[in-house]
């Protein structure tokens, strides 16, 4: 099979399905290096001292689960969820009622970066991470996400809210106890803001959603991987990543926020399933995980997961086009059987 120029689905992003450098599973396997803990870390029970005061909080109280945030310089203790501003932003929130103004000169532009930034630690146990993770501890998960992205969508200056996991020091990670991070921008990053206007485009042409004219597409197809009752599993037709995936919400939603208690249950299940599936097939790989929302009624927010299997080197960074040597639909194939494998094991424990 020759190799084959790709499109995106709506980018203008075009990737080489390099067929003929086609790589097994066993050939990624320990790619990456071992990552050593911390000697202490700040996230684990007992540690809040060494955090920001948490912005939110999940802890169980007379067998009822309850909200805080710390308060007095207090830092709760027995949490189930906790959420903590990032001690390294990239993004700060508005110290003042100064309107932060574009700053151009033709050619040099800038803007304040005014924003948040904070870290979901996941659970108060270090490694459970999503891919071994109790279903009912990423339902927590998944709720404390869509609090603080109501908080920060309420924030006149915040335009977009970023939500991501990197998993694995190659991934970006720099603690290994299990965290996402949440972001708060003043724009629309650039590919969010392409998707935003492409989706926008078809959805006037044809009065309907592209994206769930992609979900009917890839359900049939041989890119197919998993799906429950609420999402749907598939590797794109044009990824860029070998065994990349994305996780859509099978009913059209523009974003987390529109989830149902049977959806919210039926995502965690899914990201508990597509990543227990992905550490089984390589070997517990480094990879980054984005949700991609916008709250626009032609939208369809969904997750994309991006092993880190390959190095972009001078070819892609130069030129904005990526190699993958792993076609996406052998990389369904391979996935497919490890997703019913985690499904069934799953069952069994439930």
């Amino acid at each position: 099979m020759a190799n084959e120029l790709r499109k995106d689905y709506i980018l203008d992003r075009w990737v080489v399905v390099a067929s003929h450098r086609r790589r097994r599973p066993t050939d990624f396997m320990g790619s990456w290096r071992e990552e050593k803990k911390a000697a202490v870390c700040p996230f684990c029970p007992g540690n809040e001292h060494l955090t920001p005061p948490a912005s939110l909080i999940y802890f169980m109280e007379d067998c009822e689960l309850k909200k805080d945030y710390d308060r007095n310089g207090d830092r709760r203790k027995n949490w189930i969820v906790r959420c903590i501003p990032n001690l390294y932003p990239a993004f700060s929130p508005q110290v003042s009622k100064a309107t932060s103004n574009l700053q151009t000169n033709s050619i040099l532009v800038s803007k304040e970066a005014l924003g948040h930034h904070e870290v979901l630690i996941e659970s108060p146990n270090h490694d459970e991470h999503p891919s071994v993770a109790r279903i009912a501890q990423l339902t927590h998960v998944i709720n404390a996400l869509k609090d603080r992205v109501l908080f920060f969508m309420s924030r006149e200056y915040v335009k977009y809210v970023s939500i991501f996991r990197n998993h694995g020091a190659n991934a970006g990670a720099s603690l290994s106890h299990a965290h996402s991070q949440i972001i708060a921008t003043p724009i629309l990053p650039k590919i969010i803001e392409e998707e935003n206007i492409e989706s926008k485009k078809y959805y006037a042409k044809n009065k309907h959603c592209v994206f769930c004219r992609i979900i009917e597409m890839e359900t049939k197809s041989e890119r197919f991987i998993w799906g429950n009752n609420g999402f749907i599993v598939f590797a794109p037709w044009a990824s860029i990543n070998p065994f990349e995936f994305w996780i859509f919400p099978k009913r059209h939603q523009s974003s987390i926020l529109e989830l149902t208690e049977d959806e919210t249950r039926d995502l965690a299940e899914a990201l508990r399933v597509s990543l227990g599936g992905l550490r089984v097939l390589l070997g517990d790989p480094p990879y980054n995980l984005g949700f991609h929302m916008i709250p626009e009624k032609h939208y369809h927010w969904h997750i994309e997961v991006y092993p880190k299997l390959a190095i972009w080197a001078g070819f892609e960074k130069s030129t904005g086009m990526y190699i993958n040597t792993v076609p996406p639909e052998e990389a369904a194939r391979d996935l497919s059987v490890v997703f019913e494998m985690e499904k069934k094991a799953l069952s069994r424990t439930v």
